[in-house]
């Protein structure tokens, strides 16, 4: 049996879920209760796969703290793919703090991304950026290594930093490359079409047109007037307004103030982290 379970998780490594429950569909002891549980993430089951890593959980015995460990980043992994951020960060961050200790960097600093890409979903950028600040890819494996540079990528994004993001996912890419996992590589090939993809809608002189990211990055550091529907607020090149705890529609604002407004900008889709199953 460690023979397939070998072979099951060098399958999910390589991402081939299929040709990982092939080798343990059949047994319900932990570390294949494990490796099924992921598989069902890959294949896009993520109320099947919370189930099965759960139930790995549970079945590891006390002496197995490392592996539960794993079953808790792998748990949270899940629950940032189906957008559930109600789970407990402080789960994740014990689970990080034991592999740790037990001397699994690489899962350790997995679990690192994980609690950065949960900080990006619910806004909290500046505490993101220090946690990342604090990992050092160099020593990381290529999977890991386009896991870190996806994150970094989400963050340059929703800083309206093009440049940067570009560079993060050109480096994504390369690892992605050199991991061998297509589905890791369609991964960065899908963030990448943020940037190339229409964001915004800019309404300017009663005319209006579709924005790239990097038009819109252009745009918030010109000298116009800028009603951002997206962000709820009014900017120039001297002040910023926010309109969150103002109950002014845009479409008022607009109207109401054509001497002044030169433009309102309406997102049309806001950048997120997509789901990562490199580990």
């Amino acid at each position: 049996m460690d023979s397939l379970i070998t072979a099951a998780a060098r399958a999910l490594a390589a991402g081939d879920p299929l040709g990982a429950l092939n080798r343990v569909a059949l047994s319900d002891d932990a570390p294949a209760l494990a490796l099924r549980g992921i598989a069902m993430a890959q294949l896009g089951d993520l109320v099947r796969a919370k189930a099965l890593v759960r139930s790995a959980a549970r079945a590891f015995g006390p002496k197995e703290a490392v592996a539960r460990a794993r079953c808790v980043v792998a748990e949270a992994e899940i629950a940032l793919a189906s957008r559930d951020l109600s789970w407990p960060a402080k789960a994740l961050d014990a689970a990080r703090a034991m592999l740790e200790l037990h001397g699994d960097r690489v899962n350790a600093a997995y679990a690192r991304h994980l609690e950065i890409r949960r900080l990006i979903l619910i806004g909290r950028l500046e505490e993101a950026e220090r946690t990342l600040a604090e990992l050092d890819p160099a020593p990381f494996a290529p999977a890991s290594r386009a896991a870190h540079e996806l994150v970094v990528a989400g963050i340059e994004i929703r800083r309206l930093r093009t440049k940067t993001a570009r560079a993060a996912l050109a480096r994504a890419e390369r690892a992605a490359l050199d991991a061998g996992i297509p589905a890791l590589t369609a991964e960065v090939e899908s963030a990448s079409l943020m940037l190339n993809t229409p964001a915004a809608r800019l309404i300017a002189r009663s005319e209006e047109r579709l924005l790239l990211l990097e038009e819109v990055e252009a745009l918030q550091a010109s000298k116009a007037l800028v009603v951002d529907s997206c962000r709820h607020v009014v900017r120039d090149p001297r002040a910023l307004v926010s309109l969150a705890r103002r109950p002014v529609p845009n479409v008022v604002m607009t109207a109401s103030t054509p001497a002044l407004t030169t433009c309102a900008m309406v997102c049309r889709s806001r950048p997120r982290a997509g789901p990562m199953n490199a580990a």
